[in-house]
């Protein structure tokens, strides 16, 4: 964003193409505008952190989910029901 307004291009018209108002922009600028390289990143490892936090959640829970399944249907196949 930062590059293209500083290229030439209007906040609106930065705005308009990512898909979020001017009051966002302006709201993540007082955010965000001050914070370094390194800070951002770091920002961005935590999120993905996150984001691999509850898909190992939900993927453990589906897991749980059919393993009575898959033992009923294992005892079933060996015959001994």
């Amino acid at each position: 964003m930062e590059v293209e307004i500083a290229n030439g291009a209007t906040v609106a018209q930065v705005c308009k193409k990512i898909g979020v108002t001017d009051q966002t922009y302006y709201r993540w600028r007082t955010e965000y505008g001050d914070m370094r390289v390194d800070q951002a990143k770091r920002l961005e490892d935590v999120c993905v952190l996150q984001e691999l936090v509850q898909e190992n959640a939900r993927l453990k829970k589906l897991v749980a989910d059919q393993a009575p399944d898959i033992s009923v249907l294992k005892e079933a196949a060996s015959g001994n029901f």
